[in-house]
């Protein structure tokens, strides 16, 4: 029971000091499961963070399952997963009872427009992050996939399973040379 309570205030607290959504968090479940706690390597968990990604739903979320479930089962999961979403649902329920009579504060309104470079900075770390050590022409193709989705619109679904089967393609083309 101990390992699941610590599990879950782990999580609370990267949900509770956590702005900027599911990407800010990635850095913070990073330093949390893998610096701090050792709970995971780095490589395990960038390999959850991609099963993360390329699962349905909110990024944090996923991540948090995929580490309380590594970590221990279904039980690990489901702590993971309360921990990261309960601070998130009683600061939404609380600000949404409060919000309307703060909305044209201008403190608040400062507030907000002083956090949003931090958000942007949040959500680009895990980029930097995961950038580290990849090779010049995966860059570039991480670039072009990044304009293809955004310039002309293409559909990130198709590209995550366009990426599968040239992944696949290449697997099996390497599993053939190592058995030659």
């Amino acid at each position: 029971m101990k390992k699941f309570l610590e599990l879950f205030l782990s999580f609370v607290k990267i949900g509770l000091f956590t702005f900027g959504g599911g990407y800010a968090m990635i850095p913070i479940i990073e330093r949390e499961v893998v610096g701090r706690r050792a709970w995971i390597d780095e490589k395990e968990f960038f390999d959850l963070l991609t099963l993360a990604q390329s699962a349905p739903g909110p990024i944090s979320l996923n991540t948090s399952v995929f580490v309380g479930y590594k970590m221990y089962g279904y039980r690990g999961a489901l702590a993971a997963l309360f921990g990261v979403a309960l601070p998130s649902f009683v600061i939404l329920l609380v600000v949404a009872m409060f919000f309307s009579q703060i909305r044209e504060n201008p403190i608040v309104d400062a507030a907000f427009k002083g956090m949003r470079p931090v958000v942007v900075a949040l959500m680009f770390a895990p980029v930097v992050g995961l950038a580290k050590g990849t090779k010049w022409w995966v860059m570039a193709i991480a670039a072009a996939v990044a304009l293809v989705v955004w310039y002309f619109g293409f559909s990130p679904i198709y590209m995550l399973i366009v990426a599968a089967v040239a992944g696949l393609l290449w697997a099996a083309k390497q599993g053939k040379e190592v058995r030659r």
